[in-house]
């Protein structure tokens, strides 16, 4: 049986109410990581607490549920291991799985409208890796992950954000 561990910001927090029940329902073993609350909150902290345990093994799969999914899909993707997607779809949620081998799904509660939200979950929890040449592209993204993965203090200091572009001029 899989562990799945769930967690949502305020934006959220209904959907992952609803799925926490349908996935225990179907069987599931499941942890709600929070939040609880429709009170603002800040995803990246939330991201986190579900990230880790998906990358220290405690859980098997991690959902993550925020406005639009991206801003949890960058955090989560911060972690060992952790192959974060946001995904709106069954196309995108079915090739996370099939080509990506993705670990946490990242559901935008904003923009999910009146899709069946548990049908597209478990298409995702049921859909297998295919392995084979997407084995080796995954490995490739393990590779780099480990070779850029930094634990020194100059890393762990919290970069401003950039308030634009720094790409090529046109």
């Amino acid at each position: 049986m899989l562990k799945i561990c769930l967690a949502s910001d305020h934006r959220g927090v209904h959907i992952k109410a609803k799925l926490m029940q349908s996935l225990a329902a179907a069987g599931f073993a499941v942890s709600d990581e929070g939040t609880n609350s429709d009170t603002a909150c800040d995803y990246p902290d939330l991201a986190r607490l579900v990230a880790q345990k998906v990358s220290d093994g405690e859980a098997d799969r991690g959902i993550l549920i925020c406005g639009t999914g991206i801003g949890m899909a960058i955090t989560a993707n911060k972690f060992l291991g952790v192959r974060a997607a946001s995904c709106y779809d069954e196309v995108l949620i079915e090739m996370s799985r099939r080509h990506n081998d993705v670990n946490v799904l990242c559901l935008p509660g904003d923009l999910i409208g009146e899709r069946p939200i548990d049908d597209l979950v478990l298409l995702w929890l049921k859909t297998e890796f295919d392995g084979g040449r997407h084995n080796k592209r995954v490995q490739k993204i393990c590779s780099i992950e480990k070779a850029n993965l930094r634990c020194d203090s100059a890393a762990a200091e919290t970069p401003e954000p950039s308030s634009g572009s720094k790409g090529p001029q046109r």
